[in-house]
C-alpha cells in the first residue's frame, strides 16, 4: 500500500515559482467559477490536479477549437493543471479520489453537497483520510436556507443578486451583464478563502471546511455599492448609488468615437469647467456645487458632460483631459485589447506553444510578486492527459 501511495501524484517537473509553490490542490470543479479559482491557485504556484468525469468538463465543448474538447473557455480557466479521468461513482474511481485527497493540502469542489455526500467525498469522508485537509466547497446557496442545494449558473446569480435588476433601473428592463461576472467574482472569493485557510493551517496546524456560497457572496458584492439609505435602521432613503444608476453616466460620444471619463472631485470639476469655457459653473449652478449635490443630480451632470464632448475627437480629448489630470480612456472593443499600448508595454499577453493545440495567446496572471512571481508552467490539459503520470497504480489499464 505504501508503494502505491508513493507512486501517486508525483511532483511537478522543472522550476516552480509562486507563493503557493509546494501546495497540492485537488480540483473537483467544472464550468467557470471553480476552474477560474483553481487556475489562480495554479498560477500562484500550486500543483493542481483536476479530476474530470469520462465526459470531461462541459466547458471543453464550447468552441471554436482546433481539437474537439479544447475550446477557448476551457483553455482560459484550466492552465497550470494536470487532468485525470475518474468515474467517481465506481469503487475504483472513488478509491483513487480518496487516495489523492489523502495527499492533498486543499480540495476545491463546486459539485452540489448532496452529490458529494452520496459519493462519500463530503468533508467528513475526506477528512477521515486527511485530517489536515482544507476542504473548500463552492455552492449556489449557503447551508441552512430554503434554497440550499439548488443548482445555479451565472445567469441565475445575476438575477438573484440584483445585478440584472439594476439594469432595469437604468433603462427599464432587467438584463444580464455580458460576462460571467458572478462566476469570476466568486472564483476570486474561493481563491482568497483557500489562501487564508492555508495561512491559518500554517499557524495552527488545523485543516478546516470552507463554504463559499454564490448567492450570499454576490449579494454582499452588489450591496456594498447599493445599500444607500437601506444601510440605516430605519432607512434614510432609497437604496442604490445614483451615480452608477444614472442613464447619462456614459460612455459619451465624441466627434469620432466614444470616451469614458470621470469628473469626480471638486478639483476635477473646476479644471473641467474651465476647460469647456464655464469656469464659474460650480458657483452659479447649485447642482454642480459639491460632490453630494452632483450625486443627487447625476442625470443632469451626465447630460452636461455628454453635451461637451461631440465637438472634439477622442484623441484630442484624451490629451486635454490628461493634461489637467482628469481620468479618461478610450472605449475598447475586446479585440482592441490585443493592441492596447499599455498591455503591450507590460507584456500582458504571451504566445505559448501548446503540445496539441499549437500557438495559444495567454493573458498572464496580472499581479506581480517581487520575490515569488506567478507563472504559466503548463497550458490547459487534454482530457485524461495525466492519468498514468498522476494516478500510477490507479490509472486505467495499470497492472494490478
Amino acid at each position: 500500500m505504501q508503494g502505491e501511495a508513493d507512486s501517486l501524484w508525483p511532483a511537478e517537473q522543472g522550476a516552480v515559482t509562486g507563493p503557493l509553490a509546494g501546495v497540492r490542490v485537488l480540483d473537483l470543479t467544472t464550468v467557470v467559477m471553480g476552474p477560474s479559482a483553481t487556475q489562480m491557485l495554479g498560477d500562484l504556484g500550486a500543483d493542481v490536479v483536476k479530476i474530470e468525469t469520462p465526459g470531461g468538463d462541459s466547458m471543453r465543448r464550447i468552441g471554436p477549437w482546433r481539437t474537439p474538447g479544447m475550446g477557448p473557455l476551457f483553455l482560459q480557466a484550466n492552465r497550470n493543471k494536470r487532468s485525470v479521468v475518474l468515474d467517481l461513482k465506481s469503487p475504483d474511481g472513488k478509491g483513487a479520489a480518496i487516495a489523492l485527497a489523502g495527499l492533498a493540502d486543499v480540495l476545491v469542489s463546486n459539485v452540489r453537497p448532496q452529490g458529494l455526500l452520496r459519493l462519500g467525498l463530503d468533508y467528513d469522508g475526506v477528512r477521515a483520510a486527511n485530517p489536515k485537509i482544507i476542504y473548500c466547497s463552492a455552492v449556489g446557496y449557503g447551508a441552512g436556507g430554503p434554497s440550499s442545494g439548488k443548482a445555479v449558473y451565472d445567469d441565475l446569480m445575476q438575477a438573484a443578486s440584483g445585478i440584472a435588476g439594476l439594469f432595469g433601473r437604468v433603462d427599464g428592463a432587467p438584463r444580464y451583464a455580458p460576462i460571467n461576472i458572478c462566476d469570476r467574482v466568486v472564483g476570486l472569493y474561493v481563491a482568497n478563502a483557500v489562501t487564508a485557510a492555508l495561512y491559518h493551517r500554517a499557524v495552527t496546524g488545523e485543516g478546516q471546511a470552507i463554504e463559499v456560497p454564490m448567492f450570499e457572496t454576490m449579494a454582499q458584492f452588489v450591496l456594498a455599492d447599493h445599500m444607500g439609505g437601506g444601510a440605516f435602521d430605519p432607512p434614510l432613503g432609497e437604496m442604490g448609488y445614483r451615480r452608477l444608476l444614472s442613464r447619462t453616466r456614459g460612455p459619451y460620444p465624441t466627434r469620432d468615437g466614444y470616451l469614458a471619463l470621470v469628473v469626480y472631485t471638486d478639483k476635477d470639476w473646476r479644471a473641467f469647467s474651465a476647460l469647456v469655457g464655464a469656469p464659474d459653473l460650480m458657483e452659479v449652478d447649485a447642482r454642480f456645487a459639491s460632490q453630494e449635490s452632483r450625486t443627487r443630480h447625476a442625470e443632469e451632470v451626465g447630460r452636461f458632460l455628454a453635451e461637451q464632448l461631440p465637438g472634439r475627437g477622442t484623441a484630442e480629448w484624451l490629451d486635454l483631459l490628461h493634461g489637467i489630470d482628469i481620468a479618461a480612456c478610450p472605449v475598447n472593443a475586446i479585440e482592441d485589447l490585443f493592441e492596447d499600448p499599455h498591455l503591450k508595454a507590460v507584456g500582458f499577453f504571451e504566445t505559448l506553444e501548446h503540445p496539441t493545440e499549437g500557438p495559444l495567446v495567454t493573458p498572464r496572471f496580472p499581479v506581480r510578486f517581487d520575490r515569488s512571481p506567478a507563472s504559466v508552467r503548463r497550458l490547459a490539459p487534454n482530457l485524461g492527459e495525466h492519468d498514468a503520470e498522476v494516478l500510477g497504480p490507479f490509472a486505467p489499464g495499470a497492472a494490478t
